[in-house]
């Protein structure tokens, strides 16, 4: 008598992905977690040298066969290219995960310019958009077909010193439902809405371990910060058959920030 495994359904030999800004950091978490579950992994980074070093790092560590490709996710040409070399060098995409983000602090949000807004749009959400339209053609044909876009906790919260950040990953929120209910029953879209998540830029920038360890405990339920592996834990179900029923769904992957303690520890 067979047994029962639980884990069949997370399992994705069959799959190609493409993870952006996939190079270090969260990016890299989760293109470990999807090839550790079998899946051919694509890292599209703007390093592409550290793309295809995060790439041969992951090969080793899971076997699963992984690229890294230079990609600016603001080019047209770029994102082309990217869909291109992964449909020469895998056959196909059937997961496509828009990781790319990036926001900076502004002590007075009346002091945020134009084009600072319009540039933080067109790197978090408009190339969002760029990426999934690329891939649409291909994701179609794909059995279990997803799209999963990081965001970012300041999209829900108030976050008046990232405004232009926490405005585009919003607009994020809003677009992920939308092309949601384009692409109904053919590809699944979702987004996770990440918290503080420990990388090595909080080492860079002169944080110790203490500081780093204290991070996100304020109004958090579990009482601890991320790491790269929750994000990409995450973002495994949400891509593999054991997310198939999920669709048009924002998952909060932050410890449970938005709950507050109202009774004295």
């Amino acid at each position: 008598m067979s047994t029962y495994d639980a884990f069949a359904d997370f399992r994705m030999a069959d799959h190609v992905a493409i993870v952006t800004g996939g190079a270090q950091n969260i990016g890299a978490g989760i293109a470990t977690a999807l090839a550790g579950a079998g899946a051919r992994v694509v890292i599209a980074d703007l390093n592409g040298e550290k793309a295809k070093a995060t790439a041969e790092v992951i090969e080793q560590r899971t076997g699963s066969p992984a690229i890294g490709i230079g990609c600016d996710v603001t080019s047209d040409a770029d994102i082309q290219a990217c869909i291109d070399a992964t449909v020469g060098t895998f056959g196909g995409i059937s997961t496509l995960v828009n990781n790319v983000g990036w926001g900076e602090a502004n002590a007075d949000p009346f002091a945020v310019t134009e084009e600072q807004m319009v540039a933080s749009y067109r790197l978090n959400t408009v190339s969002a958009l760029r990426m999934t339209s690329a891939a649409v053609p291909y994701l179609r044909q794909a059995e279990n077909a997803s799209v999963t876009n990081s965001g970012s906790m300041v999209s829900f919260l108030p976050a008046f010193d990232f405004l232009a950040y926490s405005s585009a990953k919003a607009a994020l929120n809003h677009m992920m439902v939308g092309l949601a209910h384009a692409l109904a029953k053919q590809v699944r879209v979702n987004t996770v809405l990440i918290g503080t998540i420990i990388t090595e830029g909080y080492a860079a920038a002169g944080l110790d371990q203490a500081a780093q360890d204290a991070l996100g405990h304020p109004n958090n339920l579990t009482g601890r910060a991320g790491k790269p592996e929750d994000v990409g834990n995450a973002v495994l179900w949400l891509s593999s058959p054991a997310g198939s029923w999920v669709s048009g769904q924002i998952l909060q992957v932050a410890g449970g920030p938005s709950r507050v303690r109202l009774m004295p520890e």
